[in-house]
C-alpha cells in the first residue's frame, strides 16, 4: 500500500520536501521500475497523471514564448552588453564587472548578473542570443520556483495559476528577455521566499541559511534592492517558525551571517584591492563600492539625492511630482506604471486579505498562513518602497513585484475555491475576478487605439464569471469550474495581449517598457517610458516598435539632430552650465542595429539620448574601419564620453573603448592628469567627440569637459562619415 503525502503533516525528517518512502511491496509482488524519463514525466506517485505534464508544458510554453523574436532587441542595453563582451575577453573584467577589457571603469552595479551572460558568450561567441538566452532561462527558472512554492502548500492547480500569471505579466516578459540585472534579482528573491517557506514548515536551519545565501547573491546583482523584503521575511519567521523563540533568533542570526558572507566577499575584495590596479568603480564619486551602494544606488534612490545622477527626485513625501514620476500610494496604478504590473494587483490584494481571513484561527505555526505572509509581505513591502521612492525610478523595476503577486494570486484562488461553499469565500473570489476585469478595462482604455475590441469582452466576461462564482458553492462542479475558467481567462486576457505586443517588438536602450507604444505615459504624453519628467530626448527618431518617447528631467525635450523631436529644451530650459560640450548637443543616434542588423524599439529615447547617454550611437562601417587599424597596439582603441556611447563603439569593433565619466559622464574618472598619461604612454588611439553630459549635470569634477577641451585644443580632428574623432597620436603642433 502506498503512503500518500500530506503537506499538512509533513515532518522534519522528510528533509527533501517530497513524499515519504513508499511502503514495502507485499511478498511476491514487485513494483515496476520507472526510467528516469518516466519519473520526470510522471512526477509524484500520489499526483494525478496530468500534474507533471501540465507543469512541464508551462515551463516549455514560457521558454518558447520568451525565446520568440529574441534577437529583435539586438544588443538590448548596450551598456551591459559591452560589459558582457569585456568579461568574455578578460577574467579581470569578468570579476570586477568592467565595461571594457582594458579595465578602465566598471558598470554601476555589482557584476553577478553579468557573469552568466559572459560565460555564455565565452562558450557560444558574442551575439544577441548568447547574451539574452541566459535571461530567458532565469525567467523559466523563476516560474518554476513560484510554481514549486505554491504547489507545496496548496495544490498543483494553484501552482499552475501562479506560474501562468507570472509568465504572462507584461513587465516579466520584458525583463526576462533583457540584459539588465532585474532578471537574476527576481529569480533569487523568489528562491529566497521559497526557502523561507520551507524553513517555516519544519524549522530546519539549513533552509533559512540558504535563503540568506540567495539574498546575498541578489545583493551582488542589484545591491540594496535585494534587502527590501528582509523585514517581512525576518518578522514572519520570527513569529511563525515551529521552534522555540531562542532557536528562532539564533537561526535568524545565522541567516544574517549567510547574507553577509555570500554578498560581502566580493565587496571585501574590491575594497581591499589596490585602487591603482583595478578599474574605477563606476557610479561612485570616490572610487568606492560602499559609497556607490549607500549613495547613488542606495539612499539616493529613496530621497532623490543621487550624486552623479542626471536629475534628482521630487523629494520625500507622498504625492510629490518628482522628476522620476509621481510618488504616492497609487503609483503602481498610474499611467506610467499600471500597464507594466498592476493588471492583477487589485485581485492580489483582495485574495491576500481573504487568505489571511481564512487562516485567522489557525495555530501560530500554520504553514498556509505563513505562506501568505511571506509572499504577501514581500509584495506589500516592495510596492510601498517603489510607491514612495523619490529618486531614480524606472517602470521596469516593477518586475520585482511579479513573482510575489503571482504567488498570492495562485494561493488565494486555491484557498477560496476550496471554501467556495461559504458565502464569504465565493463573494471574495467573485470580487477578485470583478476587480481584475474592471481594472483590465481601465488599463486597456488608456490606449484606446490598441485592440479596441478587447475591452468589452474582458469586462463582460469577468462580470459573467463573477456572477457564476457567487453561486459556485451551489452549482454543480462542472458549472462552477466553467465559471472559474472564464474568470481566469477574463483576468489574463488583457495582460496577455500586452505581453504578446512586448514579444513582437524589439527593445533597446537603458529605459524600456512593456506593452504597445503609448502604453506607459510619463509627464502627460504617450510614450514608452523614457526620460523622467516627460518630453523627448535629443536626436530622437522612431525605433521599429514605435516612437521612443519619455522625458528629460524637469520636462520638455532636448535639442537634437534628426528624428521628430528637434525643437525642445534641456532640463529647466537649458543645458547644464549654459551649454553642452563643444558648445552644442552631439549628434547621437539610436543604436538600432544589433548583431543581426535588426533594429529594436528604443523606449524613452529613440536614439542617442542626451548625446549617447541612454542609447549610444550608431557606428558606421567607415568609423569601424578607422578604429580597427592597429587596434592591437593600444589598450583602448578610443575613448568616449559616457558609457553608452563607448559601449556602442566597443560592440561595433570588438575592441576596448574607454568610457570617460562612466554612465552619465559625471564620474571623476579618469582625471585630466590620468588621461594625459594614458595618451603619453600610447594607450589610447582616438577620442570620439560628443556623448554624455560632459560632466555638467550632477557631477562636480567636470573631468569629461576638461578632457574634451584639452583634446580639441591639442590633437587633429578626423571626420569619418557623420562622426568626429581626434587622433591622439597626432598633435596639432
Amino acid at each position: 500500500m502506498t503512503t500518500h503525502y500530506d503537506p499538512a503533516v509533513h515532518t522534519p525528517a522528510e528533509d527533501d520536501g517530497g513524499p515519504p518512502p513508499e511502503a514495502p511491496a507485499p511478498p511476491g509482488h514487485h513494483r515496476p521500475r520507472r526510467s528516469r524519463f518516466g519519473r520526470l514525466w510522471r512526477g509524484r506517485p500520489e499526483d494525478p497523471r496530468w500534474v507533471r505534464p501540465a507543469f512541464l508544458a508551462l515551463l516549455t510554453a514560457t521558454a518558447l514564448l520568451y525565446l520568440y523574436n529574441l534577437d529583435a532587441s539586438g544588443w538590448a542595453n548596450s551598456f551591459y552588453s559591452a560589459a558582457v563582451q569585456a568579461g568574455s575577453q578578460s577574467w579581470k573584467a569578468f570579476f570586477f564587472g568592467s565595461l571594457d577589457a582594458g579595465n578602465a571603469i566598471t558598470v554601476d552595479k555589482p557584476p553577478a548578473a553579468l557573469w552568466p551572460m559572459a560565460l555564455a558568450v565565452r562558450i557560444f561567441g558574442l551575439s544577441s542570443w548568447s547574451i539574452l538566452v541566459p535571461e530567458v532561462l532565469m525567467g523559466v527558472g523563476t516560474v518554476a520556483v513560484v510554481y514549486a512554492a505554491v504547489r507545496r502548500r496548496f495544490s498543483p492547480a494553484a501552482g499552475l495559476i501562479a506560474g501562468a500569471v507570472l509568465a504572462l505579466t507584461p513587465v516579466a516578459a520584458l525583463m526576462f528577455r533583457f540584459n539588465n540585472p532585474d532578471a537574476l534579482l527576481a529569480l533569487l528573491m523568489s528562491l529566497a521566499c521559497y526557502l523561507v517557506v520551507r524553513a517555516l514548515e519544519d524549522g530546519r536551519t539549513k533552509w533559512l541559511v540558504w535563503a540568506g545565501v540567495a539574498i546575498g547573491f541578489a545583493f551582488l546583482a542589484k545591491t540594496l534592492q535585494a534587502f527590501l523584503i528582509l523585514p517581512a521575511l525576518a518578522l514572519v519567521y520570527g513569529v511563525c517558525a515551529p521552534v522555540r523563540l531562542r532557536k528562532r533568533l539564533g537561526q535568524l542570526a545565522l541567516a544574517t551571517a549567510a547574507i553577509v558572507v555570500s554578498g560581502g566577499w566580493w565587496v571585501a575584495v574590491v575594497e581591499l584591492w589596490p585602487a591603482s590596479s583595478r578599474p574605477y568603480v563606476g557610479g561612485s564619486q570616490n572610487n568606492s563600492f560602499l559609497e556607490l551602494t549607500f549613495g547613488y544606488n542606495g539612499l539616493g534612490r529613496l530621497n532623490g539625492e543621487e550624486t552623479g545622477s542626471v536629475g534628482g527626485g521630487g523629494g520625500p513625501g507622498g504625492g510629490g511630482g518628482g522628476q522620476w514620476g509621481e510618488t504616492g500610494w497609487d503609483r503602481m496604478f498610474n499611467s506610467e506604471i499600471g500597464g507594466q504590473i498592476s493588471w492583477l494587483l487589485p485581485a492580489a490584494l483582495i485574495l491576500l486579505v481573504a487568505g489571511l481571513l481564512a487562516t485567522r484561527r489557525a495555530a501560530r505555526t500554520d504553514a498556509v498562513r505563513a505562506s501568505f505572509l511571506v509572499w504577501g509581505g514581500s509584495l506589500l513591502m516592495t510596492a510601498a518602497v517603489f510607491s514612495y521612492m523619490a529618486g531614480i525610478f524606472h517602470q521596469y523595476y516593477t518586475v520585482a513585484l511579479a513573482p510575489y503577486l503571482a504567488a498570492v494570486v495562485g494561493m488565494g484562488a486555491a484557498t477560496l475555491w476550496e471554501r467556495r461553499e461559504r458565502i464569504w469565500a465565493s463573494l471574495a473570489l467573485a470580487a477578485a475576478v470583478t476587480a481584475s476585469a474592471a481594472w483590465g478595462y481601465v488599463l486597456l482604455d488608456r490606449t484606446p487605439d490598441y485592440l479596441p475590441w478587447l475591452r468589452m469582452p474582458v469586462l463582460v466576461g469577468g462580470l459573467v464569471a463573477a456572477l457564476g462564482l457567487v453561486f459556485a458553492g451551489r452549482l454543480g462542479r462542472r458549472t462552477a469550474l466553467a465559471a472559474a475558467g472564464l474568470g481566469l481567462v477574463a483576468s489574463l486576457a488583457a495582460p496577455t495581449a500586452y505581453t504578446l505586443s512586448t514579444l513582437r517588438e524589439g527593445r533597446s536602450g537603458s529605459i524600456v517598457t512593456a506593452g504597445p507604444s503609448g502604453a506607459s505615459m510619463r509627464g502627460g504624453g504617450p510614450g514608452g517610458g523614457g526620460f523622467p519628467g516627460g518630453g523627448n530626448a535629443p536626436g530622437q527618431g522612431q525605433g521599429q516598435g514605435g516612437p521612443g518617447t519619455g522625458g528629460f528631467p524637469g520636462g520638455g525635450t532636448a535639442p537634437g539632430t534628426g528624428g521628430n523631436n528637434q525643437n525642445g529644451q534641456m532640463p529647466n530650459g537649458q543645458m547644464p552650465n549654459g551649454q553642452a560640450p563643444n558648445g552644442q548637443m552631439p549628434n547621437g543616434r539610436s543604436n538600432q542595429n544589433g548583431p543581426t542588423g535588426e533594429g529594436g524599439r528604443t523606449d524613452g529615447a529613440g536614439g542617442g539620448g542626451m548625446g549617447g547617454l541612454l542609447n549610444g550611437a550608431e557606428v558606421g562601417s567607415e568609423a569601424k574601419k578607422l578604429l580597427e587599424v592597429d587596434a592591437d597596439s593600444y589598450t583602448w582603441v578610443a575613448a568616449a564620453i559616457g558609457s553608452q556611447n563607448a559601449a556602442s563603439y566597443q560592440l561595433g569593433t570588438g575592441e576596448p573603448v574607454m568610457a570617460i565619466g562612466g554612465f552619465n559622464g559625471t564620474d571623476p574618472s579618469p582625471t585630466l592628469t590620468q588621461f594625459k598619461k594614458y595618451v603619453a604612454d600610447g594607450r589610447i588611439h582616438y577620442f570620439i567627440a560628443g556623448g554624455g553630459m560632459g560632466g555638467g549635470m550632477g557631477g562636480d569634477s567636470g573631468a569629461a569637459s576638461q578632457i574634451t577641451s584639452w583634446v580639441e585644443a591639442t590633437f587633429k580632428e578626423v571626420t569619418v562619415g557623420s562622426a568626429t574623432f581626434y587622433d591622439l597620436t597626432s598633435p596639432t603642433g
